[in-house]
C-alpha cells in the first residue's frame, strides 16, 4: 500500500519496545510494522508546516518567511536561557511565548551516547528522551518556567555535554554511566534560585527501541540528493529510520517534505 503526506516528526507511544507512527493528513503508518520489510520513499515536494504553502523548506519544517517570523521557532526554543516571557518581554508573540514558556519544565540527564543535560516541557516527558534516542533518562529539577530551566542547563554544561553524538546513538555505542549517582553530584552546583526545585528520588526511565540490527557504519539519506530510496528497514531509534545497509534517515530533519512511502512483504 502507498502512503503520501507531509513529513512531521514521528509520534511515539512508550512501550516495550517504543511504538512509532508517521501521521499524515488522511492516513498514518505504524512504522514498527514495516521493520523487516522493503521500505521505499520518494520525495515529491514541499509543504511548509506553518503556512501550508508548497514553498522550499528552510529549517525545522518552515519556509524561510515563516522561519523568520513565527514565534514557534524563536531563539529561545534552542536557547531556553533567552526566555523572557516571565518578564512580560516579547520576542515575536508574547501571548504564544507565555503559553509555552510559563509552564513546568524539566531539566534532566539522559544517556544516548554520553551523559547529556537537557531541557523539556514537563508535558513532553518521556517524548523528548525518545526523540533523542536516549536509553535512560532521569529528571534533575522541575521548575515553573523555561528561563529557570535554561539557566540550569547553562550551569550544568560545565559538567555534561548538551549534545548527542547521533552516530554513536545509532550504532548503540553508548557510554556506561550511573545517572542516579551523576545526578546527586550536581545538587550543589545548581543556580541558587533553582536549588529549591531539586527533585527527591525521581523516576529513572529505561527506554527500549525497536531495532533488529544496529549499523556499524552510518550514512545519512539526503532526500534532496537522493529523492528515491529503497531498503530493508532494520529498526527505529530516536527520530531515525535505520536500514540494513547502514543508511539512516532523520525524519525530523525533513519535516515539511512531501513524500510517497510504501513497504512490501517481509523478505
Amino acid at each position: 500500500m502507498d502512503y503520501q503526506g507531509t513529513l512531521q516528526k514521528m509520534q511515539t507511544e512508550l512501550g516495550n519496545p517504543i511504538q512509532y507512527y508517521l501521521v499524515f493528513e488522511d492516513s498514518f503508518i505504524h512504522v514498527n510494522q514495516a521493520i523487516g520489510k522493503n521500505f521505499s520513499m520518494e520525495f515529491v515536494g514541499y509543504q511548509c508546516l506553518n503556512c501550508g504553502q508548497p514553498k522550499k523548506i528552510f529549517r525545522q519544517g518552515f519556509c524561510y518567511d515563516c522561519f523568520m517570523s513565527s514565534p514557534a521557532v524563536g531563539d529561545w526554543i534552542m536557547k531556553p536561557e533567552l526566555s523572557k516571557a516571565h518578564l512580560d518581554i516579547e520576542d515575536r508573540d508574547l501571548e504564544y511565548e507565555k503559553k509555552v514558556q510559563l509552564q513546568p519544565h524539566i531539566v534532566y540527564l539522559a544517556l544516548s551516547s554520553e551523559v547529556k543535560v537537557g531541557v523539556t516541557r514537563k508535558t513532553q516527558v518521556p517524548t523528548r528522551w525518545i526523540d533523542q534516542g536516549a536509553i535512560q533518562a532521569i529528571p534533575i529539577v522541575e521548575v515553573p518556567n523555561r528561563y529557570l530551566a535554561g539557566i540550569t542547563e547553562v550551569a550544568l554544561k560545565d559538567y555534561f555535554t548538551d549534545k548527542t553524538s547521533w552516530q554513536k546513538m545509532l550504532k548503540n555505542d553508548v557510554s556506561h554511566a550511573d545517572l542516579i549517582a551523576e545526578r546527586l553530584k550536581i545538587e550543589n552546583v545548581l543556580p541558587d534560585e533553582v536549588k529549591p526545585y531539586f527533585l527527591n528520588e525521581p523516576h529513572l526511565y529505561y527506554l527500549n527501541y525497536p531495532v533488529e540490527q544496529y549499523p556499524t557504519k552510518v550514512t545519512s539519506l539526503n532526500l534532496d540528493k537522493t529523492p528515491n530510496y529503497s531498503g530493508i528497514l532494520a529498526g527505529i531509534k530516536g527520530q531515525y529510520l535505520i536500514f540494513n545497509d547502514g543508511t539512516v534517515f532523520n525524519v525530523r530533519s525533513y519535516e515539511g517534505y512531501v513524500v510517497r512511502i510504501s513497504f512490501n512483504q517481509e523478505v
